[in-house]
Parts: structure tokens; C-alpha cells; sequence
């Protein structure tokens, strides 16, 4: 409706999607917390899983590009994803605090695992991780760490990481990914497509599980969390029993 109406196109999404937004922007303009926000839209929306925001400051993604430099919004926007990147930058990360709510949710004892779900790490993952203190949260809060890999035989399935990896000099691979997040994660998913390069990541002394992560259906996306969270806790039995040994 608002490219209908001559408005600016803020984001390539429907009109659904943009009334979120908006009732969220009028929120943060009324002084709310971006976590107070965050939980009530998911009280109205019926979302039963709690759904934290990373911190409670602003972050925001930059991207160094062969234009120049950019909003991620704007890239991905105005730009579709299209000049080289050169880097991201992360813009306000060093200034954010993590939320008590976050590190509350990751050092909970009942907590099973972290998953690093199949995403483009550049401008998902790594803004979160930018923040000062979440990497040593993840690292010393007891739930093993496990990334699903968002890379399929070389490409990514949707979305721009592979192109980002290759313009940021990293081969789009589940192996790059795993060396991505080395040092933080425990283990990685890989599919079944990319089952030679199990080996490799393991020598590097990461734990790997080889399953389909190509979801096209609620079964395939049920039977993947079902898959993460049992080998997640294999991975959880193994530092126990190498911690008593």
C-alpha cells in the first residue's frame, strides 16, 4: 500500500509486516524499552516462546561497499544486495550492554542449548555477537553452542551470504562457517550435501553433525529442531564425561 500511495519504500515486505514495525518505531518513540516492546508484540501475536532483543541500545549495521559506504537497510533495499562489500562495521555495539533479561536467559541452569540458527552471520549473527560481553556469556553460560550452517553445497539456500563471503575474501562453504564461529561454538550442523567436509571441521576439533537442513515444509523444520536439540545434548554428555576424566 504505501508504493500504491507514493509513499517511500521503507522494505520489501507487506503490509502485515510493516504494521509491526510501525507499532513498534511508536512504542520506542514513547520511551519503551525495546525488550518491553518485543514482549508484548509477542503477547498480542501469540507467540509462546519468550523473544529477547540482544540489547536494549541501538546497533546499527554498516557496510563498507565499492559504493561507498551504506545502511544495511539501504543496501539491501534501495541497492538489492548488488555493489562488492568490503566489511561490515557494527555501529554503536561497543557502547550497548547486554540486557539482564539476556544474561538471566543464558546462564538460566535449565537452559538446553544455544543454536546459531542457518542465517547470514554478517549482518545477523555477528551484530549480536558484537555486543561487548556476549561472546564470554555464550562461552561460560554451560549450554553447548551449535550453529546450523545457512551454506548448502557451496551456496547459500536464500539471502546473499554466499556472495558476502566471497566479496569478503571466505569461500561460501559449512567449513567456513565453522571456522567463522571458531572459538565459540561447540559444534556445527552441516547438510547432507556437504557430508566431505565433516572430517576437515573436526580435525579443526569442532563436533559435526551431517543432516538434511534444506527446509521446505513445518515436518522438515520440526525434524531439523528435533535433530539440533538431540545432538545437543550429545554434545553436553561428551564435555561431562571428558571434564570427569
Amino acid at each position: 500500500m504505501l508504493v500504491r500511495l507514493r509513499g517511500p519504500q521503507l522494505s520489501p515486505l507487506g503490509d502485515r509486516a510493516l504494521a509491526v514495525q510501525l507499532l513498534r518505531a511508536e512504542a520506542l518513540r514513547d520511551g519503551r524499552s525495546p525488550t518491553a516492546v518485543t514482549a508484548e508484540l509477542g503477547l498480542r501475536l501469540g507467540i509462546e516462546a519468550r523473544v529477547l532483543p540482544m540489547c536494549d541500545d541501538p546497533v546499527r549495521t554498516m557496510l563498507d561497499t565499492e559504493s561507498g559506504a551504506v545502511s544495511f537497510q539501504d543496501y539491501f533495499v534501495d541497492l538489492k544486495c548488488e555493489p562488492a562489500v568490503r566489511a561490515f562495521l557494527y555501529g554503536g555495539a561497543d557502547q550497548a550492554r547486554l540486557t539482564d533479561e539476556v544474561l538471566d536467559a543464558l546462564h538460566a541452569r535449565e537452559l538446553e542449548a544455544v543454536v546459531l540458527c542457518p542465517c547470514n552471520p554478517y549482518h545477523t549473527l555477528h551484530p549480536i555477537l558484537a555486543v561487548p560481553g556476549m561472546r564470554e556469556a555464550l562461552r561460560k553460560g554451560g549450554a553447548p553452542v551449535i550453529a546450523v550452517s545457512p551454506i548448502v553445497g557451496g551456496r547459500a539456500l536464500q539471502g546473499s551470504a554466499g556472495k558476502m563471503m566471497r566479496e569478503l575474501g571466505r569461500e561460501a562453504s559449512a567449513r567456513a562457517i565453522a571456522m567463522e564461529f571458531r572459538g565459540l561454538i561447540d559444534a556445527i550442523v552441516i547438510d547432507s550435501a556437504d557430508e566431505a567436509l565433516a572430517e576437515g571441521i573436526r580435525a579443526s576439533g569442532c563436533q559435526v553433525l551431517v543432516t538434511p537442513t534444506y527446509m521446505r515444509a513445518a515436518e522438515d523444520r520440526l525434524k531439523l529442531a528435533r535433530a539440533v536439540l538431540e545432538f545437543a545434548r550429545a554434545v553436553r554428555l561428551r564435555r561431562e564425561i571428558a571434564a570427569d576424566a
